[in-house]
């Protein structure tokens, strides 16, 4: 009872802060939810199609698997280092820029690969910059939702962004397959690329919504020049409209005309706001960002923080071992079980239809999970509000769950390595492909979200740490895979996979659980010298 008294007492007054967390419609949110996970593709969808036409791609460039191996790994690494420039420079810049300048590289490698005909060299160079144009997505939509929605509803926006994203690993290698059958040539792969590419670039040109809370506040300040839409741009150059203005206040958020889907200001409703009034989050917002210089370094110091080292590894180590399966699936189902291109593209559906399952389960274990831990610490359970993250348990209402899952993912990863070692029905293998990319989405897309929650501030600099770490751990089991399998076999392989992502998350779970809040409020205290 006592414990409870101190939760409530250290919540900040509710009268003090009557600014939403955003003032984009229901509506607009779930646009950009389905929209994100469309975007997202560009990681997912890019690095699945290519698995099924490795041997093709070998046979095409006059080059070995383990030369088109190293494209893959390569890929990876960039996956990891990009989004550590483009990230953070999107929480001072603007998400949109960002987005518009990530899809155009994306799209121009992707023209490249379609031209290139026979180069290896080449066609390491413009999967390269393919990789960098749409690695930097994901933490970029993590860091979107994070703008426009509080802690207790991120599950319900996560999960069905998630799983649209995660269409990727189900459709992508069925199209590669399926390419490779009616045309033998992989670089219609590549153009199937150029057409998504093209599409994702005119959604966020002209419907995608500027959301930085530096440059739109909670998205009652009207972004200007490129941060507006491509669509409104134009309106406002064929009818011009009155400027509006850029700073509020909490009596002000009334909707105006313009988008519907935003409450924004009229100049006759302003009025000046008081520069001592520091919760208002649209105080000095200009709609317009700030560039300033990419710096990876905010990023890669995260991961010395002993709580944000445990949130990702629990981020990258499930992510790191579903990558392994993904990438071995080809030699798996294609060299052992003698399947077609085809036939090998839709044995990716099994784990990717575990995959959708685990983002969809994910988000609605987030949601009940924060409302049973705000509700046992003192907490109010209404998710139309935020809650002072540094006075709540947020690691324990994230990880509710872990462990069970983890203990039930070392029998179901050992057990698929010595199914596929034995060449046991292939319904056996393809059943733990189903619960293990459940799984390991489950835990990505929990520990994803926890790390954005812990630097509520910067969340695209705390979206790159987990890209550096989940594809840089990737990277390394990708290049060791297959001179493992060689040595042990694919039984040995997983097993030793199974333990070690499996006992080292149990343990990582059952310390932050234990001593992550503490770390985190004396890491907060030292940063800001408290």
């Amino acid at each position: 009872m006592q414990s409870t008294e101190t939760q409530n007492s250290a919540q900040p007054d509710a009268s003090a802060n009557e600014f939403p967390r955003s003032v984009f419609s229901d509506s607009m949110i779930v646009y950009l939810t389905y929209l994100l996970g469309y975007l997202a593709l560009a990681s997912s969808l890019t690095a699945t199609i290519y698995f099924p036409i490795i041997d093709l791609l070998a046979a095409h460039y006059h080059t070995s698997v383990q030369a088109i191996n190293l494209t893959i790994t390569l890929y990876v690494i960039f996956q990891g280092i990009a989004p550590s420039f483009f990230s953070p420079l999107s929480d001072t810049l603007g998400r949109r820029p960002v987005f518009l300048i990530t899809f155009t590289i994306y799209l121009l490698a992707g023209v490249g690969l379609v031209v290139n005909t026979n180069s290896y060299v080449a066609l390491i160079f413009l999967r390269g910059l393919q990789s960098i144009g749409g690695s930097a997505v994901l933490s970029l939509a993590y860091a979107v939702v994070a703008d426009i929605v509080p802690h207790s509803r991120r599950g319900s926006v996560l999960g069905p962004m998630l799983a649209a994203t995660n269409l990727g690993p189900c459709i992508g290698p069925v199209v590669g397959g399926g390419a490779i059958l009616a045309s033998g040539n992989p670089r219609w792969c590549f153009a199937i690329l150029v057409i998504f590419g093209t599409s994702a670039l005119l959604l966020i040109g002209l419907t995608m919504l500027e959301t930085a809370r530096s440059v739109v506040g909670n998205g009652a300040v009207e972004p200007r020049g490129v941060w507006a839409t491509w669509w409104k741009l134009l309106r406002s150059t064929i009818t011009p409209r009155n400027s509006v203005v850029h700073n509020t206040s909490p009596c002000n958020l009334e909707k105006a005309s313009g988008n519907p889907h935003i409450n924004r200001l009229k100049d006759s409703e302003m009025r000046e706001p008081d520069p001592a009034v520091t919760a208002d989050p649209n105080f000095g917002k200009t709609g317009r960002g700030k560039l300033s210089a990419p710096n990876p370094l905010p990023s890669v110091r995260l991961i010395f923080h002993r709580d944000t080292a445990l949130i990702l590894w629990l981020c990258a180590s499930p992510y790191a071992l579903w990558y392994c399966i993904q990438t071995s699936i080809p030699l798996i189902y294609g060299a052992g079980y003698g399947f077609n291109d085809l036939e090998v593209g839709l044995s990716f559906l099994a784990g990717g239809g575990g995959v959708i399952t685990g983002g969809v389960i994910a988000g609605r274990l987030m949601d009940w999970s924060f409302k049973k831990t705000a509700i046992k610490a003192g907490f109010s359970p209404d998710t139309k509000k935020s809650i002072d993250i540094n006075v709540f348990p947020i690691e324990k209402a994230r990880s509710t769950a872990s462990i069970p899952i983890m203990l039930i993912s070392i029998f179901a990863v050992g057990g698929y390595g010595w199914a596929v070692q034995t060449h046991a029905h292939p319904a056996i293998p393809l059943i733990f492909q189903f619960y293990i990319g459940a799984k390991c989405t489950i835990l990505h897309q929990i520990y994803g979200a926890l790390i954005i929650d812990i630097f509520p501030s910067s969340p695209g600099t705390a979206g790159a740490s987990n890209n550096i770490c989940r594809c840089t751990l990737s990277a390394i089991a990708v290049a060791i895979l297959q001179p493992v399998v060689k040595r042990v076999g694919y039984s040995w392989l997983f097993t030793i996979l199974a333990l070690i992502e499996g006992l080292s998350g149990i343990a990582a779970v059952w310390v932050l659980r234990q001593r992550g809040w503490q770390w985190r409020n004396k890491r907060s205290g030292q940063s800001t010298g408290r």
